[in-house]
């Protein structure tokens, strides 16, 4: 299907976004929601958005969004999230970070810490951490995925597991309704596993777009971890979960 002027700048939000809103999408272009309603629905027959409730999101479960995209995507609401993590980190800690863009941007928060030690299968991290000379970086073995820089795989998993830390900070692909977060590849969710249960304490850090995705692979629940970083509240359903699960939820607005 060739791409409508409107139906190409709408795709373009959505990658940017994650999701696109009926509503929104008929102020911007001056049309009726009706007309919004049909370019969504071919987009969707075309296989490159996927149709929910008042609007759209990118169609997942086949591929993530480019690693160089991600990382330009909501680069200020990732910084303010960064800057309040690492607030939560004390100096003269053991941390794990994996792999993620928002992950990246705690590392370089974390370039006045002091006395900290971090352990890594993110190759950018252990890069951002070199110019902190009162931090040791320790980087995992594994198989190096090209595409991001991270390293995934059984070795990765297994030195993992070699190690007891203070703190995990994590990312995710996506965050459901239920809490549950997500992810595309099954190899790095197995590793993101073991880097939960190697840790007295687990941060997620995620911005709200994670809220409109999807992935196909379950990592863990909002109810495993101790705290969660994000830029806007969380729909109030899920927000009322955190409380009973007791998980911390942290907004740091732009």
């Amino acid at each position: 299907m060739a791409l409508s002027f409107r139906q190409t700048e709408i795709l373009d939000i959505a990658k940017a976004e994650g999701r696109v809103v009926v509503e929104d999408l008929a102020r911007r272009f001056d049309v009726t929601l009706q007309t919004i309603r049909r370019d969504l629905t071919e987009l969707s027959d075309s296989g490159l958005l996927d149709r929910v409730h008042g609007g759209a999101v990118l169609r997942t479960g086949v591929a993530n969004i480019g690693y160089e995209e991600r990382r330009r995507m909501h680069d200020a609401a990732k910084a303010a999230i960064a800057r309040a993590c690492a607030a939560a980190v004390p100096d003269n800690s053991s941390l794990i970070l994996n792999l993620g863009t928002t992950t990246e941007a705690v590392a370089r928060e974390l370039l006045s810490h002091r006395n900290i030690t971090v352990i890594t299968n993110n190759m950018n991290v252990a890069n951002i951490l070199v110019a902190n000379p009162s931090c040791e970086v320790i980087v995992a073995g594994g198989a190096l995925r090209r595409s991001d820089g991270g390293l995934v795989g059984e070795l990765t998993t297994q030195f993992f597991e070699q190690f007891k830390v203070d703190i995990a900070v994590i990312g995710c692909s996506a965050l459901d309704g239920d809490g549950d977060l997500l992810d595309f590849d099954l190899a790095e969710v197995r590793v993101s596993k073991a880097i939960i249960r190697q840790a007295r304490r687990v941060f997620l850090v995620a911005d709200h777009s994670k809220l409109g995705r999807s992935a196909p692979a379950r990592l863990a629940s909002l109810s495993e971890l101790d705290c969660l970083f994000t830029d806007r509240p969380l729909p109030e359903d899920l927000a009322r979960r955190c409380v009973d699960w007791g998980t911390g939820v942290v907004v740091a607005p732009e």
